[in-house]
């Protein structure tokens, strides 16, 4: 079983994974930002990703501060973010159905509770 610590974790890289692959400029700060982590917390998962494989670090050529960095997806990390995107994608469908049963089941006791009212409502 999956702790919640795990899974959030795993959320975590599975938002910086795309949003790198998308916009590998970003900063730190920006993506710290986006995910709603602070930019230490935003540091550390960089580090890792970095250490693991996942991301490539180089100088973002296009950037006026020559001290900007581009985070490039290699290809270790385009496959973990598949294998992410599909328990991630799993996970939601699952909440996603537990949430409609339980909307099924308060929509019927509401139609029973109408019915059982004197008023009718």
């Amino acid at each position: 079983m999956t702790s919640k610590r795990t899974k959030l974790q795993e959320d975590t890289h599975f938002l910086v994974l795309r949003l790198l692959q998308d916009n590998p400029e970003m900063s730190q700060r920006e993506l710290a930002a986006a995910v709603g982590v602070s930019v230490g917390g935003m540091h550390y998962v960089l580090t890792a990703m970095i250490e693991k494989g996942l991301v490539k670090l180089g100088n973002f050529t296009a950037a006026q501060d020559k001290r900007r960095y581009a985070y490039t997806l290699t290809r270790k990390g385009v496959a973990e973010k598949t294998a992410i995107t599909r328990r991630f994608l799993a996970r939601k469908m699952e909440e996603y159905n537990a949430l409609k049963a339980e909307i099924d089941v308060l929509t019927q006791q509401i139609d029973i509770d109408a019915e059982l009212s004197p008023d009718g409502r």
